[in-house]
């Protein structure tokens, strides 16, 4: 357990790295992710929630900030106001789009596993989390 707490802190700096040259958080970068894989449909707080990978994160707070940056936008459904969609803008997905080669190129530096190991791997991560 400790190797594998220590190989995904490992993997984390070196994606923190990256992420922070474009202003964005991890929370940050996963909530444009989940966006960018909604396809321009908005989708609400809580689905936003239930996606992602830590979920202690503040979404309301995240959004907010996001928002800020223009890579956000918010819209309020016309049959009740309260209720709140959020979709991913021109700005956010431009964002994620000059991350993913360097993102890429990073996994491609850090993966000495071949791909018959990376799926025995994606297997046994599995098996561990049942």
């Amino acid at each position: 357990m400790i190797n594998l707490l220590y190989t995904s802190n490992w993997i984390g700096v070196k994606h923190v790295q990256l992420i922070k040259e474009e202003g964005l958080t991890s929370p940050q970068f996963n909530v444009l992710r989940i966006l960018r894989g909604q396809k321009g449909n908005p989708i609400g707080v809580n689905e936003i929630t239930s996606r992602m990978l830590d979920k202690m994160s503040n979404t309301s707070r995240l959004i907010d900030k996001l928002e800020k940056k223009d890579f956000v936008s918010r819209i309020q459904c016309p049959k009740d106001r309260r209720a709140v969609r959020i979709t991913i803008t021109a700005s956010g997905l431009n964002v994620l789009a000059s991350l993913d080669p360097k993102l890429q190129k990073t996994h491609e530096e850090i993966n000495s596993l071949s791909i018959q190991e990376i799926d025995q791997l994606n297997d046994l991560l599995d098996k561990l989390r049942k």
